[in-house]
């Protein structure tokens, strides 16, 4: 009779919450890009802004391009990112700021349902956080490699004196477009 191998089964409830987070992601991001989530009714927006709850004005502002574009593109890139093993852990370090910004606004914005979505994106991010410890191998050396002291270029004291000076004039550098185009359009 042949024997089976022993079934890793962490590494399958990784890949499995990998899958789910993956699928809310793609679900969300989707839902933007097809005019399925923000905006509000006819009889939202005839109503007086003093009498509107401020769920339906942040999901109203929520509702403009190209925030909405960006949102829900970045989180159809993060979902394929958690995706695929080559992309995982970018995948999972994108995805933190994605499901903190998710929590915030429904904390910020939400009313009756805050509880639940509490939970359920702290529980989203605990999986995110195992994911990412489930990698260490992959994970600690790049943190280490952040972390420890950096043995580039040392500049004498002076130059870090005029420091905001030189940060003034790269500012004005990257002004220059800017002003070219303003100086034309005026002509």
């Amino acid at each position: 009779m042949k024997q089976f191998p022993k079934f890793p089964y962490w590494d399958y409830f990784l890949l499995s919450a990998r899958i789910l987070l993956a699928w809310t992601l793609y679900r969300y991001g989707w839902a933007k890009l097809t005019d399925s989530q923000f905006g509000v009714d006819d009889k939202t927006m005839n109503t007086a802004l003093k009498d509107i709850d401020v769920f339906s004005v942040s999901w109203y502002l929520a509702d403009h391009q190209p925030f909405k574009a960006f949102i829900g593109i970045s989180q159809i890139l993060c979902a394929l990112l958690l995706t695929f093993n080559r992309t995982v852990v970018v995948g999972a370090f994108v995805s933190i700021p994605i499901w903190l910004n998710i929590l915030m606004w429904d904390l910020t914005f939400m009313k009756g349902m805050t509880v639940a979505f509490t939970f359920r994106l702290s529980y989203y991010l605990i999986l995110t956080g195992l994911i990412i410890y489930h990698q260490k191998d992959k994970v600690f050396p790049a943190v280490i490699s952040v972390t420890e002291k950096n043995s580039s270029t040392k500049f004498p004291l002076w130059t870090y004196v005029i420091l905001p000076i030189t940060a003034i004039g790269i500012e004005l550098i990257g002004a220059i477009p800017n002003a070219v185009l303003y100086y034309l359009r005026s002509l």
